[in-house]
């Protein structure tokens, strides 16, 4: 089930980020997947796709500069319990690291991707569980500013309320979108505001099926259980670019290299002055990552 046209609020927001010239329009459409209707962003084309895995809060509009850039293929889609995606209810479907991880293998076979780029922000680093199942599928990996799966991580203060019973519950009944417009002040480089567009992004859909799912999700990863799931990153020998913010509150600076040191075919980008979303405050990254995807045939060069 395919569709063209989408809610633009967020786009043109990321219009200001960078121009560029009119590429194929975006096809949006659902797939069903181990019986969970999944929502996705396509950009057709021919050729292995540049597949991105977004993070929580969002869904797989927040990787629309992106997509906005790109010639084709690519493909983005949102996570069972955020977005568009279906919410099942969680006796029928994983909502933990591990689960998520080997839904983003099952999507893929889905789509009948088997080789593929790999971009990740955040949780998307779930993508990585079966990426080190199969790293020769791998042909490319982008990692910005994504959940470590590495040791040595301690979760920051909004997570450790999601992790503590009843307390997260409770804070789950509290959110509305001014509480979320001003919580997501820390995400930014300099502790402004974001674009009132990109709020409604994600409070459009941060249900409370969605913010259970949140519960799960982190529930699911003790610092021991992140930094397992990734004993196998050196398996992944593929070109890698590591993009990061330097002013990140709730993944701290140093992973970044950490990142580029688990994986041996990789450079770090780093961002200094910049947040969570790094290419928000430095619009720069969005460049950076097009000019180091676009040794892949079908992508557009800035």
């Amino acid at each position: 089930m395919l569709g063209r046209g989408m809610r633009r609020g967020y786009s043109r927001h990321a219009a200001r980020i960078s121009s560029a010239p009119t590429l194929p329009a975006i096809e949006t459409g659902t797939a069903m997947v181990d019986g969970v209707s999944t929502f996705f962003r396509r950009v057709p084309g021919e050729g292995p796709p540049v597949v991105f895995v977004h993070g929580n809060p969002t869904h797989s509009e927040d990787w629309q500069p992106f997509l906005e850039r790109l010639e084709g293929p690519a493909l983005a889609f949102d996570l069972p319990g955020w977005g568009r995606s279906a919410r099942p209810l969680p006796s029928q479907f994983d909502y933990s690291m591990n689960g998520l991880g080997h839904f983003v293998g099952r999507f893929l076979q889905r789509l009948a991707v088997d080789r593929y780029s790999l971009v990740v922000h955040d949780w998307g680093s779930v993508g990585l569980i079966p990426a080190q199942e199969e790293p020769e599928a791998i042909r490319r990996l982008v990692i910005v500013n994504a959940v470590p799966l590495l040791p040595g991580y301690r979760w920051h203060r909004t997570a450790r309320v999601w992790r503590t019973r009843w307390l997260g519950e409770l804070s789950n009944r509290l959110w509305s979108r001014w509480a979320l417009d001003i919580g997501l002040r820390e995400s930014r480089g300099d502790w402004s505001r974001h674009d009132p567009a990109f709020v409604d992004m994600i409070w459009d859909h941060f249900d409370r099926d969605a913010r259970d799912a949140v519960l799960r999700l982190y529930r699911s990863a003790d610092p021991d259980r992140l930094a397992a799931a990734g004993q196998r990153l050196g398996s992944i020998t593929a070109p890698a670019l590591v993009v990061w913010g330097g002013r990140d509150r709730y993944l701290p600076a140093h992973f970044g290299p950490a990142w580029a040191d688990r994986l041996p075919n990789s450079e770090l980008y780093e961002l200094p002055r910049a947040g969570h979303w790094p290419w928000i405050d430095a619009p720069e990254a969005v460049d950076r990552v097009m000019r180091f995807l676009a040794p892949d045939e079908g992508i557009a060069t800035p």
